[in-house]
């Protein structure tokens, strides 16, 4: 259902960099850029980068990609946290989504709750 989603960033070479390192354990790599935006996707540009507006604060979002398993899930925490992004949650079991939600939270470098979730147990 979901064709792509734009989200505003301070600083669009800052996050490009955190989403290059977060992304590459999920399959996801930069797809275009196009003037100041950037995509990422794992085919297609799912994911945009836009500078934030004149009054120069960007809204907060949460965004959840999908891991092939939990070792990616791992991986994305790992890169995330190598790249300097505040760990909101480790990598681990949410038993109050549902039994087999394996999922890692982190903050990119907008204040962004990005998460890897990997529903198979």
């Amino acid at each position: 259902m979901l064709d792509h989603i734009a989200i505003q960033v301070q600083d669009v070479p800052t996050s490009s960099a955190f989403y290059d390192a977060a992304l590459a354990p999920l399959g996801g790599k930069r797809t275009k850029e196009f003037g100041d935006f950037v995509s990422f996707g794992t085919t297609e540009h799912t994911l945009w980068l836009v500078p934030a507006g004149e009054d120069g604060q960007a809204r907060e979002v949460h965004l959840a990609f999908a891991a092939a398993d939990r070792a990616a899930v791992d991986a994305f925490h790992a890169a995330a946290v190598a790249v300097g992004a505040e760990s909101l949650h480790a990598p681990g079991l949410r038993p109050e989504y549902h039994e087999s939600y394996y999922a890692a939270f982190v903050r990119d470098p907008d204040g962004n709750n990005i998460e890897a979730v990997c529903h198979t147990p």
